[in-house]
């Protein structure tokens, strides 16, 4: 490995472990952190190649955050710098879970007020986000609309599939709107990595999706019943980490696996860590075994995001530089600025703003993020340092 490909990786993996450090807030959030990092101030890719990226992870199953992660590291490192990505971004909140499953599993950490600084922080990332994002993907009246209906359909319609149903309706109305919209933006991105590469990718994804519960059946291992039940929740997800949870209840406490008070213990412990929701396995894993056992449990929850993400971007550049797939993407990216909305409002403001001085903080937070510029980490440590304050003051 030459000199210069080592930098790149090794840039990679401690901008992605700053974000895995302090990304609070769910996948909505760590997309607007992924924004100002990767596309404001870093400028590793543009505004359009950010959007379509996004709008892709939001129509796969799995963690949309963390797939938008690796496809940025892919793009930037290739294999390698997309798995540095993930590590960086991954590890921090993966550590922390299973120390807080070998060590503080009785403490109770959901009513700190720190935790509640870090919600409000989430609403002034999200908020700056969401008017970014806005003003790019849905800059006229008929976007608008699209963005509205779905804001309204997700709120509105709340069940497992509600939002892979807005997606897919938004394309075939983008479709017929803007099948002769050519691209503006005809920027070409990077994939180091083959459509080979890409068809072994999908055919492992479902190879191992029909192989496991067969394995499962066949043998008598722990370890396998355990990786299965990890991998099938991370295939078949739509939403995101906050969707998984209780697919992962009914995985693993009706089995006896775990019992509901140390699932809920973790729930809220998962609630307390930055990055990805879906490292809530690396606490279910070390509970049911070990450190040994987070360690399992996070590789195979993660695994389905890293072949689909491998899978579908080498064709995804072709793809979306057709007119008619532009058009249905145009559609999916106004749906995208509605889902976020959506989420901006539940769970992210309707569990941070729950009284006055919330509003002013968040205001506060939100002004220093978007008039006074200052960097996302220092937005973090403000809002700890003023949730603390706030539930020792009022």
């Amino acid at each position: 490995m030459n000199h210069n490909r080592f930098r790149s990786l090794m840039e990679i993996f401690l901008v992605s472990t700053r974000l895995g450090l302090t990304s609070f807030g769910g996948p909505v959030a760590h997309l607007g952190y992924f924004h100002e990092e990767y596309v404001r101030r870093r400028k590793w890719m543009d505004e359009k190649s950010y959007a379509d990226l996004v709008a892709l992870c939001q129509f796969l199953p799995g963690p949309a955050s963390s797939q938008v992660g690796i496809g940025i590291g892919l793009m930037r490192g290739g294999l390698l710098g997309g798995l540095m990505a993930f590590l960086g971004f991954t590890l921090p909140s993966v550590a922390a879970l299973i120390a807080f499953a070998l060590i503080l599993q009785g403490f109770d950490v959901g009513d700190a007020g720190w935790i509640h600084g870090l919600k409000i922080v989430a609403v002034a990332v999200v908020a700056h986000a969401i008017l970014g994002m806005a003003q790019k993907l849905a800059p006229d009246l008929p976007r608008k609309t699209i963005a509205l209906l779905a804001l309204a359909g997700t709120l509105l319609w709340q069940t497992a599939f509600t939002q892979i149903g807005v997606i897919i309706a938004s394309a075939i109305i983008g479709y017929f709107l803007f099948k002769h919209h050519a691209a503006k933006n005809d920027s070409r991105m990077p994939f180091p990595i083959t459509r080979r590469a890409g068809y072994v990718s999908l055919g492992l994804f479902f190879g191992l999706l029909l192989l496991l519960p067969v394995l499962r059946e066949a043998t008598s291992l722990e370890w396998i019943a355990v990786f299965d039940s990890f991998y099938r929740s991370g295939s078949l997800v739509f939403g995101g980490g906050h969707v998984v949870l209780p697919l992962l209840e009914r995985e693993f406490v009706p089995t006896g696996w775990l019992s509901e008070e140390a699932f809920l213990a973790g729930y809220g412990a998962a609630q307390a860590v930055p990055g990805p929701l879906f490292t809530f396995a690396a606490y279910l894993g070390a509970i049911i075994n070990g450190w040994q056992g987070g360690l399992l449990a996070t590789a195979a929850i993660f695994l389905p995001a890293f072949l689909l993400i491998f899978g579908t971007l080498p064709f995804w550049d072709v793809l979306r530089r057709n007119s008619k797939v532009n058009g249905a993407l145009m559609g999916v990216n106004a749906a995208v600025v509605g889902i976020l909305i959506a989420a901006f409002y539940h769970p992210i403001w309707t569990s941070s703003i729950l009284a006055s001085v919330d509003f002013v903080f968040a205001a506060i937070l939100f002004s220093m993020l978007v008039h006074w510029k200052l960097p996302p980490w220092v937005i973090v440590v403000a809002g700890a340092v003023g949730g603390t304050a706030s539930s020792m003051l009022f």
